[in-house]
C-alpha cells in the first residue's frame, strides 16, 4: 500500500505536467488571429559613414528614405533638416524593420494631420495644460528616421550582447547629432542659408529588447546631456527579461532599472535642502504592449511601474489604443498599419511648429501622447481614478447662451459653430415616460427626459449608447427647467443650459451590416460611442434632452436605417453579478447561463473572482426575444430582433493591460493579458471586470465557460520562469534528502525517490513547499509588494507541482538512458570475454593486450587526476570562452562517473549471481566456466574493484551496493548541473552566432558563478568524500552539514522562483560549490583518521 501511495505522489505532478504541457502546446501551435492592415512602402536605406574610432565596426547606422525614385545619398544627407528619430531593433531584429513606421510618417507629413473628432479625450493630470491642446491642421516639419544595424544578434539571450548594443546606440546618437552639424556646415559652404535650429536631442523608438537598450543608453555614462528626451518602446520588457535565465542578463536589467529609479530622485544637500532636479526629470518614456497575442513579451513586463513615475511616462496596451483597438503579435506590432499610422501622427504632433523641434516641456509631450494614444473610455466607465474637476470647469466653457430652444448653446458647448441646427428643422418634441429611450432613425426630433422622475428609485445614473456622431448626429443638454429663456446670461452656472455632448466617448464599432439599397438593412448597426452621466453631474437639473439631427430622404427612398441610439436611467447595482472561483471552474464541464429578460439594465457588470488572464472564458450571447409577437407573414423573429436590437459590446478591464473591447460580440473568447498571483502583483490584479452593453428592449441568454486549452497556454506563458526556478529548487531539496540519509547512516535514495519523498504529505510538503510561500508573504508586508493571498498561494503550489512533474520525467528519462547504455556495455563486455577465451585468436589478442598495456599508464594517470583535469579545463572555458561550454564539460564528467558506477553495479550483480550458482552447484558447467574465468583474470577486467579479488557473493554485493550509491549521488549532481547548463544554452546559441565577428570575454559574474558550480561538481567522486561535516568553532556539538546547506539553498531558490528570477539560483549553486570545495580542502588538510569532522558510515560495504 505504501508503494502505491508513493507512486501516486510521483504520478500526480507528472500527470499535471503532461496535461498542462500538451494542452498548452496544442493551443500555442495554432496561428495567432490577425486583422491588421498591411503597410506598404518604397524603402531606401542610406548608410551613414562610421569613423575609425567607432565603438564597434561590426554594427552599422542607416538613414531611411521613402520613395521609388533613385537619389544621391550624399546630397540627401546634406539636406537633413527634420527631427531625428532613431529606431533600435530587438532580439534578432533587422534595421529594415523601420520601414513601416518610417513610410507612414512620410505619408502623414504629406497628407496632413488626423481629422479632429468631438469625442471626449483622455484627461490629463494638469487641467490647464489639457485644455490648451489642439490638433494641428498640418505638419510643418518631417521626421528623419535612422536605424541601427545590430547584425540580427539575439540580445534577449545574452547580457554582454545587450551591453554592446547599448554602447553602439550611444555612439549612434552622437553620430546623428553630429551629422546634422556636418550637413549644415556643408550647405553653408555651398552658399545656402539654412533655416531653423539644429536638433539637440534624438527621439528613440525601440522594439522588443531595443526598447530596453534605449533605456540603458539613457543612463550610459558617456551619453551627452539632454541628448535624449523622449523614448517610445514597442513590446519591450522593462521589469525583467522575458526569460530570466542568464545571471548577467538578469543583473544588467536590475542595474539599469536601479539607475533609472535613482535618476528620478531629487538631489539634496546634507541639510536637507534641494540642490537640483533629478537627473531624468526631463525624460518621457511611453511603453506600448502588444497584449494577449504577444506570446514573447507579456504586458506585465512592459509596465513602467516602480521604474518611472507617472509624470514621466505610462504603459498602454495596443488593444486599448485609439484607432487600433486590437491585440498584436510580437512582430506584427512593427507593421500593423492601424498602429504605425497612429504612432506616426503622434510623433509628428510632438514637434513644436515654432522651432521645428520636439516640445521641451515634459507636460506638453506627455499631453500629446495621452491625447493621441489613450482613450477616455476607462475613465468614463469609472474603471480608473483620475483627477476630477467640476462639470462646469472641466468639460464646459463659460460663454453666454443664445438659443432658447437649446439647439445651439454657445456657452458650455464643445461643438463648433458650424454645427448649428435650425430651430424649425426639428420635428415635434417627444416626452419620454419610460426609463429607456430608443432611436432607430435620424428623425430630427428632440426627446425630453425628466431626470427627477425617471431617475428615482435609485436609478440615478444615465447611459446613452449610439452610433450617431456627436455634434453632427446627436446632441445632449441638461436643462434646469423646460423652456427657460437664455437671455439671462448672468445666471449662476447651475441655472444655465449645459450641453454634455462632449462627454460622449468613442468605442470601436464592428463592421456595419451590409445594405444593398437605402432602407434594406437586415440588422442593427453596432454602437460607436457611449455617454455616462452620474447623479452628481446631473444634480440641480430637471431635464435631459436628446436631439437627433434630421436627415432628408435619398432619391425618394426612406433614409438609411443605420442610425441607432439607446438611453436608460439605471442603478449600477442592478446589473452587477459575481462569478466565484468554484462556479468558474465548474464551467469547464458545463457552461453557466444567465438569462436577461426585457427591460434589463443596459450595462451588465460581470466580476470574475479569477482573472481571465489565467482562466479565459468563451462568452456567447443569444437573442431570445425583442418584445415582438409572431408577425402575420411569419417573418423570422431572430431577423426582426437583429433589426431592432443593437449588437452587444463587451468591455473587459484588467489593471495590467487596460481595456479590451470586443464589438458585436455573439460568441467570442475573452482573454486579458494579466499576470496575477505573482509576488509583485497588486491587490485586485486577480480579478477581471467584464462589462456588457446589451439592448434593454431585447432578452438574451448569456452563457460562458472556461476554455481549457487557452487556460493551459496562458498558464505556461505567464509562469514559465517560476516553473524553471522551482525545478532547481526541487533538485536542491532532493540532494538535501540524500545528504540527510547519508548523515543518518541510511541507504542513499535515488534522486527520483528523493523528489517523491519531498512531496509526501503533510510534513515534507508543508516544510518544503508551503513554508517558503508563507515566508514570502510575510516578507511582502515589509516591502511595497502586496500580492493577492489566495491566488498567490494556489498558483505557486501548482507551479511547484508542475516543476516536480517535469523534473521527474527528466530524471526517469536520463536514468533510462544510463541503464540502457550500461546494460549494452555489460552485454558487449561479456561477448568480448567469451570470444577472447574460446576463439583464442593469437596475434590480434596479443596486439590488443599490448595496446591496452601501453594505454593503461596514460589512462591511469588521467583517472587519478581526472577531477583536476576536468575542473581546470572547465574553468578555462568558463572564464575565457563561454560559461555554458564549461558546464557541458562538467556534464560529460558526471555522465562518465554515472556510467562507470552503474556499469560496475550491473557487472557485480552478474558476478554475484554466477557465484551463487557456483556455491549451489559446484560441479556445474557454469562453475567450471567461472573458475576458468577467475584463473585467467577475466573478471579483473570485467569488474573494476579495489582489491581485485572477491571471495564470496557477500563482498560482491557490498561492492555493487556502494557503486549503486555512487550512481545515485552522481545522478543527483548531474541533474542539478544539467538544469544549470540548460539555462545558459540560449546564451550559448547567441554566442555561436557571433563567432568570427570579434567576441570578448564573458562577464565576470557569469564566470564566477559557473566556476562555483564546477567546483561543486569536482569536489568528490563518491558520497563519503563529499558529504563532510565541519564543526563550528566556539560552538559545541554544532556542525555545518551538507543537508543544511542544501536546505537553505533550496529555500533561497524557492524565493527566487516566486520572484520570477530563476537566474538568481546560480548564486546558491555557486555558494554550495565553494562551500563543498572548502570542505574538501579542510578534509585533505586534516588527519583522515579523525572522526570529529568526518561523517563516517557504518555500512560494511563502505569504500
Amino acid at each position: 500500500m505504501l508503494g502505491f501511495w508513493s507512486k501516486c505522489r510521483a504520478g500526480v505532478p507528472v500527470v499535471i505536467f503532461l496535461v498542462v504541457g500538451f494542452t498548452a502546446l496544442y493551443e500555442l501551435l495554432n496561428p495567432v488571429p490577425n486583422d491588421c492592415v498591411m503597410t506598404y512602402m518604397y524603402p531606401t536605406y542610406i548608410p551613414i559613414s562610421t569613423p575609425e574610432n567607432a565603438t564597434s565596426d561590426r554594427y552599422g547606422l542607416f538613414l531611411y528614405h521613402e520613395g521609388w525614385k533613385k537619389i544621391d545619398f550624399a546630397e540627401h544627407i546634406k539636406k537633413l533638416d527634420g527631427v531625428p528619430v532613431l529606431f533600435i531593433p530587438g532580439n534578432g531584429g533587422s534595421y529594415k524593420q523601420v520601414r513601416s513606421v518610417a513610410a507612414e510618417s512620410s505619408r502623414a507629413y504629406q497628407g496632413g494631420s488626423l481629422k479632429s473628432t468631438f469625442y471626449q479625450e483622455a484627461s490629463f493630470l494638469d487641467v490647464n495644460v489639457s485644455n490648451s491642446f489642439k490638433y494641428p491642421s498640418e505638419y510643418k516639419h518631417m521626421l528623419d528616421w535612422f536605424a541601427v544595424d545590430l547584425e540580427g544578434e539575439h540580445s534577449a539571450m545574452d547580457g554582454w550582447i545587450l551591453k554592446e548594443h547599448t554602447d553602439y546606440v550611444v555612439y549612434s546618437i552622437h553620430r546623428i547629432l553630429d551629422l546634422y552639424q556636418e550637413s549644415r556646415e556643408a550647405r553653408l559652404k555651398e552658399g545656402a542659408n539654412p533655416s531653423g535650429s539644429l536638433p539637440n536631442s534624438v527621439i528613440l523608438v525601440g522594439h522588443s529588447m531595443g526598447g530596453f537598450v534605449a533605456r540603458a543608453a539613457l543612463v550610459h555614462p558617456h551619453l551627452r546631456k539632454l541628448a535624449v528626451e523622449t523614448i517610445l518602446t514597442l513590446s519591450s520588457p522593462h521589469q525583467a527579461p522575458p526569460v530570466a535565465l542568464q545571471p548577467s542578463l538578469g543583473y544588467y536589467f536590475s542595474e539599469v532599472n536601479h539607475k533609472w529609479k535613482e535618476g528620478f530622485l531629487m538631489k539634496a544637500s546634507h541639510a536637507g535642502h534641494t540642490l537640483s532636479g533629478s537627473k531624468l526629470s526631463h525624460v518621457l518614456i511611453i511603453s506600448v504592449s502588444g497584449g494577449v497575442n504577444d506570446y514573447q513579451v507579456r504586458s506585465k513586463l512592459t509596465s513602467l511601474d516602480g521604474i518611472v513615475p507617472s509624470t514621466n511616462g505610462f504603459m498602454i496596451c495596443s488593444s486599448s489604443m485609439k484607432n487600433v483597438w486590437r491585440s498584436l503579435e510580437h512582430q506584427t506590432i512593427l507593421w500593423c498599419n492601424q498602429l504605425v499610422v497612429q504612432i506616426s501622427h503622434t510623433l509628428l504632433t510632438l514637434i513644436n511648429p515654432e522651432n521645428g523641434q520636439p516640445f521641451t516641456s515634459l507636460q506638453k509631450r506627455r499631453l500629446v501622447f495621452t491625447t493621441m494614444l489613450q482613450s477616455s473610455l476607462p475613465q468614463s466607465l469609472g474603471l480608473i481614478q483620475t483627477v476630477q474637476s467640476s462639470l462646469a470647469s472641466e468639460n464646459l466653457s463659460t460663454e453666454g447662451v443664445k438659443d432658447a430652444n437649446g439647439l445651439q448653446v454657445d456657452g458650455f458647448s464643445s461643438c463648433p459653430p458650424s454645427f448649428r441646427w435650425r430651430a424649425d428643422a426639428l420635428e415635434k418634441d417627444l416626452h419620454i415616460q419610460a426609463t429607456s429611450v430608443t432611436v432607430l432613425a435620424m428623425d430630427g426630433r428632440r426627446r425630453w427626459l425628466d431626470i427627477r422622475n425617471l431617475g428615482s428609485n435609485g436609478k440615478g445614473h444615465f447611459i446613452f449608447v449610439t452610433n450617431l456622431a456627436p455634434c453632427s448626429g446627436v446632441r445632449l443638454h441638461l436643462w434646469p427647467e423646460k423652456g427657460r429663456s437664455s437671455a439671462e446670461d448672468k445666471l449662476p452656472i447651475r441655472k444655465r443650459i449645459f450641453e454634455v455632448t462632449s462627454k460622449m466617448v468613442y468605442i470601436p464599432s464592428g463592421p456595419a451590416p451590409r445594405q444593398i439599397e437605402p432602407g434594406s438593412q437586415t440588422e442593427q448597426a453596432p454602437p460607436s460611442s457611449v455617454l455616462i452621466l452620474k447623479p452628481e453631474e446631473m444634480q440641480g437639473y430637471q431635464f435631459l434632452t436628446i436631439s437627433v439631427a434630421p436627415r432628408p430622404s435619398v432619391s425618394g427612398h426612406p433614409p438609411h436605417a443605420v442610425s441607432m441610439a439607446v438611453g436608460q436611467f439605471f442603478n449600477p447595482k442592478d446589473g452587477e453579478s459575481e462569478v466565484s472561483f468554484g462556479s468558474l471552474l465548474s464551467t469547464i464541464y458545463s457552461k453557466q447561463e444567465i438569462l436577461l429578460k426585457e427591460d434589463h439594465p443596459l450595462v451588465l457588470n460581470l466580476s470574475f473572482s479569477v482573472s481571465l488572464g489565467i482562466l479565459p472564458v468563451t462568452l456567447s450571447l443569444q437573442t431570445e426575444g425583442c418584445g415582438l409577437k409572431d408577425s402575420a407573414d411569419h417573418m423570422d423573429q431572430s431577423s426582426l430582433c437583429k433589426l431592432r436590437c443593437f449588437p452587444p459590446v463587451a468591455l473587459a478591464w484588467d489593471p495590467d493591460s487596460g481595456l479590451h473591447v470586443i464589438p458585436s460580440i455573439y460568441s467570442e473568447r475573452v482573454i486579458v493579458d494579466s499576470s496575477p498571483a505573482m509576488w509583485d502583483s497588486s491587490q485586485g490584479s486577480d480579478r477581471t471586470i467584464l462589462m456588457l452593453l446589451v439592448d434593454p428592449h431585447c432578452s438574451y441568454k448569456i452563457s460562458f465557460g472556461v476554455s481549457l486549452t487557452a487556460a493551459a497556454s496562458r498558464f505556461c506563458l505567464l509562469y514559465s520562469s517560476q516553473i524553471a526556478g522551482f525545478m532547481i529548487t526541487a533538485v536542491l531539496f532532493a540532494l538535501m534528502r540524500q545528504a540527510h540519509a547519508w548523515e543518518l547512516d541510511f541507504s542513499l535514495p535515488s534522486i527520483s525517490t528523493a523528489v517523491e519523498l519531498n512531496l509526501k504529505m503533510p510534513h515534507a510538503f508543508l516544510l518544503l513547499a508551503v513554508l517558503p510561500i508563507f515566508a514570502s508573504l510575510a516578507m511582502s508586508y515589509f516591502t511595497s509588494h502586496d500580492p493577492p493571498v489566495a491566488s498567490y498561494i494556489s498558483v505557486s503550489m501548482i507551479c511547484y507541482l508542475i516543476a516536480n512533474g517535469s523534473l521527474i520525467i527528466l530524471i526517469l528519462s536520463s536514468q533510462f538512458i544510463f541503464y540502457m547504455v550500461a546494460v549494452l556495455h555489460v552485454f558487449i563486455k561479456r561477448r568480448w570475454l567469451a570470444w577472447e577465451e574460446y576463439i583464442c585468436v593469437g596475434s590480434p589478442h596479443r596486439i590488443l593486450t599490448f595496446s591496452s598495456i601501453f594505454s593503461l599508464k596514460i589512462v591511469q594517470m588521467l583517472r587519478s587526476n581526472l577531477s583536476l583535469v576536468v575542473g581546470f579545463l572547465a574553468i578555462l572555458l568558463v572564464c575565457f570562452v563561454h560559461p555554458a561550454l564549461g558546464l557541458i564539460v562538467l556534464l560529460f564528467y558526471h555522465s562518465l562517473h554515472c556510467h562507470t558506477a552503474l556499469y560496475s553495479f550491473l557487472a557485480a550483480s552478474f558476478r554475484s549471481n554466477a557465484q551463487r550458482k557456483e556455491f549451489s552447484h559446484p560441479k556445474s558447467h557454469s562453475s567450471s566456466l567461472l573458475s576458468e574465468l577467475k584463473s585467467n583474470g577475466a573478471f579483473d577486467s570485467f569488474i573494476p574493484h579495489e582489491d581485485g579479488v572477491f571471495s564470496s557473493p557477500i563482498t560482491t554485493n557490498g561492492f555493487g551496493e556502494s557503486q549503486l550509491e555512487i550512481f545515485k549521488y552522481k545522478h543527483g549532481i548531474l541533474m542539478l548541473h544539467l538544469l544549470a547548463a540548460l539555462m545558459l544554452i540560449p546564451s550559448l546559441a547567441a554566442w555561436l552566432q557571433g563567432i568570427g565577428k570579434g567576441s570578448s570575454f564573458p562577464w565576470f559574474i557569469d564566470s564566477l558563478l559557473c566556476s562555483g558550480v564546477i567546483l561543486h561538481g569536482i569536489s568528490g567522486s563518491s558520497p563519503d568524500s563529499y558529504f563532510l561535516s565541519i564543526p563550528l568553532p566556539f560552538v559545541r556539538r554544532m556542525e555545518i552539514r551538507p543537508s543544511l546547506l542544501y536546505l537553505l539553498a533550496g529555500y533561497y531558490s524557492f524565493l527566487c522562483a516566486l520572484a520570477s528570477a530563476p537566474y538568481k539560483s546560480f548564486n546558491v549553486m555557486a555558494a554550495v560549490g565553494f562551500a563543498s570545495f572548502a570542505f574538501r580542502i579542510i578534509d585533505r588538510c586534516r588527519d583522515s583518521g579523525s572522526s570529529n569532522y568526518r561523517n563516517n558510515r557504518k555500512h560494511s560495504h563502505r569504500h
